[in-house]
């Protein structure tokens, strides 16, 4: 069914009169009537009447306005809400990013981005989880940006690194290893450890921090959120190697600085490759990339 033929059809029914309705729709008088009997061939049945030199809708013809006017509504607003969406002074940006960035990072980059585009109407939704999460958000495009750790194995995703974490050792107030103001990992394997879950973008890397010296973590409990870790050891459930979050400060546990093997943990700022991306969020990316090389 041709969106002109029912435009015209809406115009009709209201000016009641073909060679009026012709001259506000700027075609022809047969235009018009060739697009009413085509729609009324496909609907089987008249849309209009004469009435003296006018037309009328008939039954039928009153039910279909009912339907085009509301369709031909919705489509107007989805076209406004698209425009919206995608102009340069105006649309919405989808974030999604791992736990520990959404502490605080998160907040201060995008305050200062909407403080530098204050003249324009840009929004944000928010969303956290860990890594997968995120890789799995911006694939189903739930996410226009993710801020995650890098996922070798994701071709169709392009990672920039955005901040650099260290990675500390920490411990409850009474454990044998809480004077140590910097450690060797391999003098904790004998101790019981807290891991993040395997579906976190971090436990990897950290796994492979012990198959660096030869080593492997007594793992006894494992949890998604950093703040979850932190809290079991604060508990004195064990001890975890977790980035050096803000958080740390206020628990009572220890943080130690690992000195062999040395890591620092990278976040990068994630997006789909070769994808339509809004002007909003292009601004975004390029205020990012600016803001943190």
């Amino acid at each position: 069914m041709n969106l002109n033929h029912l435009q015209y059809f809406v115009t009709l029914a209201r000016e009641e009169h073909y060679t009026n309705a012709a001259q506000k729709l700027s075609i022809t008088q047969p235009s018009l009537s060739n697009a009413i009997s085509s729609l009324e061939k496909e609907l089987g049945t008249y849309l209009f009447e004469k009435k003296g030199r006018n037309v009328v809708l008939t039954k039928y013809g009153k039910v279909f306005l009912e339907y085009v006017e509301k369709t031909l509504e919705t489509l107007n607003q989805g076209v406004k809400k698209v425009k919206l969406l995608t102009s340069e002074t105006s649309g919405i940006i989808d974030l999604g990013y791992i736990y520990t960035f959404g502490m605080k990072d998160i907040s201060l980059l995008v305050n200062s981005f909407l403080e530098e585009t204050k003249d324009k109407n840009f929004k944000f939704t928010f969303s956290d989880g860990n890594t997968w999460n995120i890789i799995s958000g911006l694939k189903n495009e739930d996410y226009d940006v993710g801020f995650c750790s890098k996922i070798e194995s994701e071709d169709g995703i392009e990672f920039i690194k955005v901040k650099e974490e260290e990675l500390v050792l920490i411990t409850p107030r009474n454990h044998p290893l809480s004077n140590y103001k910097e450690i060797d990992l391999k003098d904790t394997i004998d101790y019981k450890y807290i891991a993040f879950k395997k579906n976190s973008g971090l436990r990897p890397f950290i796994d492979n921090m012990f198959m660096e010296i030869g080593e492997k973590q007594n793992i006894i409990y494992e949890v998604e959120k950093d703040e979850s870790l932190a809290g079991l050891v604060e508990g004195n459930f064990g001890i975890a190697i977790i980035p050096k979050i803000p958080i740390l400060d206020h628990l009572d546990v220890n943080i130690i600085k690992i000195k062999n093997p040395k890591y620092n943990r990278n976040i990068y700022m994630a997006k789909l490759k070769n994808k339509y991306l809004s002007p909003a969020v292009n601004e975004f990316i390029k205020f990012v990339i600016n803001k943190t090389n």
